[in-house]
């Protein structure tokens, strides 16, 4: 199986389009055919709907591609360490984050981090919850930023992955201000996260306090991106569950209120300790201390 392959049939499952895949991979569409039958020649397994338009994928196709993106990310990764390795690149180290975290609390903490253990690079993926946890587990990261609740499970192992708590934040329901009184009497349109994701669960936990406003679905933003709920809240949709730490701002400048009693979350950092490298280590020593300066000013 020739690696470009992969490329090519992910490519395809983003488009659903030969022709603008094609001219994305830089063939001919009739080269770029051939490309995609012989991947599912060597598989044994038909990956399209040909007979649909736009494209789309057949059950098949749909499990494949999660396997393709797996190994797909997974080759990249390496290639780059080892093209990093080859030009004397500098120590590094590989993190997996969820997305809001990547904007609030992680260049903070990374430079924190850095004042304890001098300079280092850092990779950085953010994702949502489920493919951090199968990026820690199985893609070769070092380490994974997420939110905690004791209400909603992490799956992972303590002595295989064991965590610290680095920080803490709240899910605050925020809505923009002067929404009209009859949302009160008939309930507030809710922004909601698609189903399985790791905010959403933890909103349906506030949304169940005492004191939480009544709420109708109006709107569900299927990519669960906590950015995008928060540009649909400032606009006027509804009310959302969002980090506190991502809407501050916008509640200071007056452009979103609270409407609900918070609910209290940790940060956490946990670490994959099969990687036990020298400075992975020190990394997670750092963590350690900055950690324990978190509980005694908390």
């Amino acid at each position: 199986m020739d690696f470009k392959w992969l490329e090519d049939f992910l490519s395809l499952a983003d488009t659903h389009s030969f022709s603008r895949s094609a001219e994305l991979r830089g063939v001919t569409q009739s080269a770029f055919s051939r490309r995609i039958r012989a991947l599912e020649d060597w598989l044994g397994a038909e990956l399209l709907n040909r007979d649909s338009y736009p494209v789309t994928l057949t059950e098949e196709g749909k499990l494949f591609r999660e396997t393709a993106e797996e190994a797909v990310r997974m080759i990249q990764t390496r290639r780059a360490e080892f093209r990093d390795r080859a030009r004397g690149g500098g120590p590094e180290i590989s993190l997996t984050a969820l997305h809001s975290l990547t904007v609030t609390f992680l260049p903070g903490w990374l430079m924190r981090l850095q004042g304890a253990v001098g300079p280092i690079a850092s990779r950085v993926k953010p994702e949502n919850f489920d493919r951090c946890i199968a990026e820690l587990t199985e893609g070769g990261y070092d380490f994974f930023l997420t939110y905690h609740h004791p209400r909603v499970r992490i799956p992972l192992e303590p002595d295989s992955f064991p965590h610290l708590v680095i920080g803490a934040d709240s899910l605050a329901a925020v809505a923009r201000p002067g929404w009209p009184d009859h949302w009160a009497r008939d309930g507030m349109p809710l922004l909601q996260y698609s189903r399985g994701s790791f905010l959403g669960a933890l909103a349906r936990i506030a949304q169940a306090q005492d004191g939480a406003p009544r709420v109708y679905v109006a709107h569900t933003n299927e990519a669960s991106m906590a950015e995008a709920m928060k540009s649909m809240a400032v606009e006027g949709h509804g009310v959302v569950w969002l980090p506190r730490s991502l809407i501050a701002g916008d509640i200071a400048a007056g452009r979103l209120e609270v409407v609900a009693p918070e609910l209290p979350m940790q940060i956490r950092l946990y670490r994959n300790a099969a990687r036990g490298r020298g400075l992975t280590s020190r990394v997670w020593a750092a963590a350690a201390g900055l950690a324990e300066g978190y509980a005694q000013t908390a």
